[in-house]
């Protein structure tokens, strides 16, 4: 029989091929290739018995009723908030973040509120030794919160751990690059070593009925390390986001079987741990500078909540011959379409200037309705002139120059309105009707050219 032949796998997407090479040809990453030991050869007539060993499986139709998902709720609104209004009995969820983030932060203040609930929660740590945990959890003022704290790296001995006793409510991995399987002749934080160690984990919780949360490094390009089918066996995959600079921390769903994707939580690093954020509009917006040229509030929406926030922009002469656009909080791509717009259907060439955008605060805008808003940044700054202060902007910008009306217009005109604003440039739309109730003056505009016309004519 022949010998099974080793695998070379790349640490950072996964690809395997047959031979070590410096550079893998997937992901383009140098000095990622590790081997990876052959599986054990299965004995004779093991593939005919495999076929023969089954058991039938129960099938239903698609309109059988069973019981409703039951949830736990956290007690942390804003978590509760992404992960679809609470955690789902016997599901694995994978946090991602930068180091440093909050994330086991977070993760603590979780666990010791459903313990302090009445329930068995089981924190085990890979990265941290118990005292350093602890000292976390007195800062946290959750010391006496009844957690039961494990310091193992082995996958086996944690499973064994919590199959002794009561089955655990909530059991927490920190984190899953430091598991190790003892079947996997590999280092930890090896792709099969983070695969195994995770599909064991997850199948605990599966029989167990126990909800598992699976803590994750990331890369420098922000992905989950390791690889990717991990993303695909877990139930939802949450990414905590934020800026080191900044005291604001966003939790963000990417994927969520029991609930929507586009939700996020606002949190405010404090000294005593993360606190939720009730109102992220006023925070977001309350120290914005007013009367200052390239400023500009967008009204957006995240998931189901409107959220208010500034974007700055700056134009400056270059003394460089190719001039510097830099980014910070949303698309550059998209900035890059902006400025094509500007240039082609409205007259204004920015070849020789340097341009700067950043989006207040730390978070990070996806949705196109922020076009608009940045467009009026940057014509404010191109021409010296500040924006209206009681204004908000929100419309999607087209490659005609013309402008989009974008979902939800009224949720977001009423955040506006509550907040104090007075006018809203938007595109036009149908639904003007129903946000003009909310008492605040719309100024819909069907261009960028005649926006532009009116930045520079009015003086705004």
């Amino acid at each position: 029989m022949a010998r099974p032949q080793a695998r070379y796998v790349c640490q950072e997407c996964g690809a395997a091929s047959a031979k070590w090479s410096g550079r893998c040809d997937d992901c383009g990453a140098w000095n990622t290739i590790v081997e990876e030991a052959p599986a054990p050869p299965a004995g004779p007539g093991a593939r005919a018995r495999g076929r023969r060993s089954g058991q039938l499986v129960e099938l239903s139709g698609l309109g059988s009723h069973g019981a409703p998902v039951a949830r736990l709720r956290t007690g942390n609104r804003e978590f509760d908030r992404v992960v679809g209004g609470g955690l789902v009995a016997g599901s694995a969820l994978l946090v991602g973040g930068d180091p440093g983030i909050g994330k086991s932060t977070l993760l603590l203040q979780i666990a010791a509120a459903i313990a302090a609930a009445g329930h068995r929660v089981i924190y085990m740590s890979g990265e941290e030794a118990a005292d350093q945990v602890r000292l976390r959890a007195a800062r946290l003022g959750v010391a006496g919160a009844p957690v039961e704290l494990g310091t193992a790296t082995s996958v086996a001995d944690i499973v064994a751990t919590l199959e002794r006793g009561a089955t655990p409510r909530l059991v927490v991995i920190d984190s899953i690059q430091t598991m190790w399987d003892q079947r996997i002749d590999s280092a930890p934080g090896t792709v099969a070593q983070v695969r195994a160690s995770a599909q064991t984990l997850i199948r605990f919780a599966k029989e167990r009925g126990s909800i598992v949360v699976l803590v994750g490094h990331v890369t420098k390009d922000g992905q989950i390390a390791g690889p990717r089918v991990v993303e695909h066996m877990v139930d939802a995959v949450l990414y905590f986001e934020g800026d080191r600079g900044h005291r604001f921390r966003i939790l963000r769903g990417v994927k969520n079987r029991f609930g929507p994707t586009d939700e996020i939580g606002v949190f405010d690093m404090t000294g005593k741990g993360l606190e939720e954020v009730e109102n992220p509009s006023a925070l977001f917006i309350g120290a914005r500078d007013r009367g200052a040229p390239g400023a500009a509030v967008f009204a957006g929406i995240e998931g189901t909540r409107p959220l208010l926030v500034e974007i700055q922009a700056l134009v400056a002469p270059s003394p460089l011959g190719t001039p510097r656009r830099a980014v910070v909080g949303t698309d550059s791509a998209r900035l890059a379409m902006i400025l094509a717009v500007l240039e082609a259907r409205c007259g204004i060439s920015l070849a020789g200037r340097d341009v700067y955008l950043n989006v207040a605060g730390g978070l990070r805008i996806q949705e196109p309705a922020a076009d608009l808003a940045v467009a009026a940044a940057l014509v404010s700054s191109l021409h010296g002139e500040p924006l209206d202060d009681g204004a908000v902007w929100f419309g999607e910008v087209s490659l005609s120059g013309a402008l989009r009306p974008v979902a939800q217009s009224a949720g977001r005109l009423r955040e506006a309105a509550k907040l104090g604003f007075t006018r809203a440039v938007l595109a036009p739309t149908d639904d003007l009707g129903e946000a003009a109730a909310g008492g605040i003056r719309l100024d819909p505009i069907e261009d960028l050219a005649r926006l532009v016309l009116q930045l520079s004519g009015s003086g705004e």
